[in-house]
């Protein structure tokens, strides 16, 4: 039987978790926080919390300064577009290794985690001359195959794992009654694993929201997501600290939403096979 946790304890691992929660997303409350100072409210020693005088007049600027629905739209297309190759890409994949695995399985699959391990910097140069010799630089087609083979290693794991967890003796009763590789994949193993799927589709989808280094080296201006409209902020007169912080809370405020309004299924996903 399992022990009851006692009212105290109970009481301190939510106040633990609470702090814990707190100092993580204080470095957001900031950044949205200084979208609304002056940037002298902003350099202000000692930092100003509430108490200044609060403007939309960075935003605007912002706005006017960049077309931020033109970048909005680019890593809409870029995120949505990799991670969905990822997935037709890695679904295959992760079913033949969990359902057919070879003698050097778990050797391919180390292998491919350790590709994350790589600098990206390490492989800059050739990709650059690749892109450019085949016309991608700048295009959200060429954004769209480098993060989705980036994070190629992360969703096959995951969906891996996933799958691990489903019992065999259902995909062979499966092929019993007919279906064929198309049929046991698409129409008995992809809804079974609903869970793991979709919680593997919103942590790549993060994923490739938030890449800078290959956004910022692939793209000038036609193909720049958020990324870019962020560090277009940063000029050689210095930062304009208000002004930066607005341009920060515009390109993660969809991605917070996402999160906030997926929670649960991204929680479910992540623990899906945990427990039997």
């Amino acid at each position: 039987m399992a022990r009851a946790v006692s009212p105290r304890r109970k009481a301190a691992f939510t106040a633990l978790a609470w702090a814990i929660g707190i100092v993580i997303f204080f470095p957001i409350l900031w950044t949205i926080l200084t979208s609304f100072k002056s940037e002298g409210d902003a350099i202000a020693s000692p930092p100003k919390f509430l108490f200044f005088h609060w403007t939309l007049e960075n935003y605007v600027t912002v706005q006017a300064r960049s077309d931020y629905f033109r970048h909005f739209w680019n890593s809409v297309v870029i995120s949505g577009g990799s991670t969905i190759l990822a997935l037709v890409i890695a679904i295959p994949a992760a079913w033949a290794m969990a359902f057919v695995p070879g003698p050097r399985t778990k050797d391919v699959l180390m292998w491919m985690l350790s590709t994350k391990m790589m600098p990206a910097v390490g492989v800059l140069v050739p990709i650059y001359l690749l892109f450019r010799d085949l016309g991608l630089l700048d295009t959200r087609s060429g954004l769209v195959v480098v993060l989705a083979l980036m994070n190629l290693p992360i969703v096959v794991w995951m969906l891996y794992t996933y799958f691990k967890e489903i019992p065999g003796e259902i995909l062979e009763a499966a092929r019993m009654d007919g279906a064929g590789l198309k049929a046991e994949i698409l129409y008995v193993l992809t809804p079974m694993a609903v869970p793991g799927i979709a919680s593997t589709l919103l942590l790549n989808i993060i994923l490739a929201w938030n890449e800078a280094f290959w956004t910022l080296n692939l793209t000038a201006a036609k193909a720049a997501p958020l990324t870019a409209f962020i560090a277009s902020y940063s000029s050689p007169e210095g930062l304009f600290y208000a002004k930066l912080s607005a341009a920060s809370t515009l390109a993660i405020a969809p991605i917070l939403i996402l999160g906030w309004f997926s929670q649960k299924q991204l929680v479910r996903g992540l623990t899906f096979g945990a427990v039997k």
